[in-house]
């Protein structure tokens, strides 16, 4: 099944949903650590392997992490090829004064904020669909 293309369905139908829970982002020094670990999402890069886990997780296996973050996933189906979708949402975040950190699956994209902003953001969100992209398109 493919995803939605189309950026004003994309904006209409995002339906931004918070996940519960705290999440931190922790660079570990070998992708076996990694996996042992289980995480929601990991990243090899070349400095290193990033991993996003619950923050009690974290804490429980003694590892640091620079932020507290939120965690919220756009339900609706985006297409990998989809264009303009990031772009709308991180737009609307930068005029709340909102940092993000963006993941795009299969299905949906994840956006991260700080826990401090999670109600900001989501209401910058939903503004989004409110206004069914009109501020944005």
């Amino acid at each position: 099944m493919n995803g939605e293309t189309d950026l004003q369905k994309l904006l209409n139908n995002m339906k931004p949903e918070l996940n519960p829970g705290a999440f931190v982002f922790c660079l570990l020094d070998t992708f076996e650590h990694a996996v042992k670990l289980k995480p929601l999402f990991i990243f090899r890069e070349q400095e290193g392997v990033t991993v996003i886990l619950p923050k009690e997780q974290a804490d429980e296996a003694q590892l640091t992490y620079p932020t507290v973050c939120a965690w919220i996933t756009l339900t609706v189906h985006s297409s990998l090829e989809a264009v303009g979708l990031t772009a709308a949402f991180s737009k609307a975040l930068t005029e709340a004064n909102i940092s993000c950190n963006v993941i795009a699956a299969f299905h949906h994209d994840h956006i991260f904020v700080p826990d401090k902003d999670a109600k900001a953001a989501m209401n910058a969100l939903l503004e989004i669909t409110k206004d069914q992209g009109s501020n944005i398109v």
